[in-house]
């Protein structure tokens, strides 16, 4: 089994995306079926909350609800793990810290730049393969 932090921008994707092949719905596709595990804490929850919620993307609140419940029955509350790096963006941090929580665990993300060079930090497309691979090998 697969742990990951899924970063906001992923799900947004996913939710926007009119391509049903693409690596940020299948990431998503992958967390709703039980192969990827997502890691989260309150401040991540509350953050897809407050970006799903938001009235220029339209999504139903219902359809929000639901994404908001799986990954928290799902998912694993973890804890953050410190780290002196520094983001452009200071509410990245919590997304790359709680990945760090876990061994093992990444961080699957859109942004790739927004976040310290890691090989736990991978793009839905890599995070595809890593899935492939994982798959193969059971």
């Amino acid at each position: 089994m697969i742990q990951a932090v899924i970063d906001t921008n992923v799900l947004v994707s996913a939710l926007l995306a009119r391509n049903a092949d693409s690596p940020t719905v299948k990431t998503v596709e992958a967390v709703l079926r039980g192969e990827i595990v997502p890691l989260h804490d309150n401040a991540i929850l509350r953050e897809y909350r407050n970006v799903l919620t938001r009235p220029k993307f339209r999504f139903p609140e219902a359809l929000v609800e639901q994404y908001l419940a799986v990954f928290r029955e799902r998912g694993l509350e973890s804890d953050r793990v410190h780290c002196d790096e520094p983001f452009a963006d200071p509410s990245d941090a919590v997304f790359y810290e709680v990945a760090l929580s876990k061994d093992g665990a990444y961080l699957v993300t859109g942004n790739i730049r927004h976040f310290p060079k890691n090989p736990i930090v991978v793009t839905p497309a890599e995070m595809m393969r890593i899935l492939a691979g994982a798959g193969r090998s059971h």
